[in-house]
C-alpha cells in the first residue's frame, strides 16, 4: 500500500512542478499562475481518484466477504473513504500553502503550517476509531482486523 509520505511527496512535487513553471510569453504572471493552478488542481484530482480506485482493488481481493457482508461493508467503506477524503482535501490545501511560500517561508510560518498538519493526523486517528465499531457491526472482527484503516493514504481517499 502506498504510504502517506509518498503521496504527500507526489502531490507536492506535482504542485511545485506546475505552479512554479515560468509563464508563457505574452501572458501576465497572474494569468499564467491561474492556468497553472487549474492544471495542477486537475492533476491532483486525477491522481487522488486513481489512488482511491487502486486502494479498493487489493482490499476487495484480500477480503473474503460473503455477499451479505459485502453488501454491508462496501457502503460503510465508501462513507469512511469520503470522510477521509475531506481530510485529504485539507492536507492538499496545506501542501499548496506550503508550496506558495517555498523559499520565502519564515520559521513562524513553518511552525504555523506544522500545527494543522498534526491536527489532521489526529483527525485521521479519530476517524479510524470512529469506524472500527461501525465496521465491526457489519463484518466479523477478523475481517475488521485486516482492514487498511490503520494506514490510509491522505488526500487519496
Amino acid at each position: 500500500m502506498i504510504g502517506k509520505l509518498t503521496v504527500l511527496v507526489v502531490l507536492a512535487s506535482a504542485y511545485f512542478a506546475y505552479y512554479r513553471q515560468p509563464y508563457a510569453q505574452g501572458q501576465k504572471p497572474s494569468q499564467a499562475a491561474a492556468k497553472t493552478k487549474s492544471s495542477v488542481d486537475q492533476d491532483i484530482k486525477l491522481l487522488r481518484e486513481d489512488i482511491r480506485s487502486r486502494k479498493k482493488q487489493p482490499i476487495a481481493a484480500n477480503l473474503k466477504l460473503t455477499a451479505d457482508q459485502a453488501a454491508k461493508f462496501w457502503p460503510l467503506y465508501n462513507q469512511y473513504s469520503a470522510e477521509l477524503s475531506k481530510i485529504g482535501d485539507q492536507q492538499t490545501a496545506l501542501i499548496r500553502e506550503y508550496a506558495d511560500h517555498w523559499g520565502t517561508m519564515t520559521d513562524e510560518q513553518a511552525s504555523r503550517l506544522a500545527k494543522p498538519s498534526l491536527a489532521m493526523d489526529e483527525r485521521i486517528a479519530q476517524l479510524r476509531l470512529k469506524y472500527l465499531p461501525i465496521f465491526s457491526q457489519a463484518v466479523p472482527g477478523q475481517v475488521v482486523a485486516t482492514l487498511p484503516i490503520g494506514s490510509p493514504v491522505p488526500g487519496a481517499a
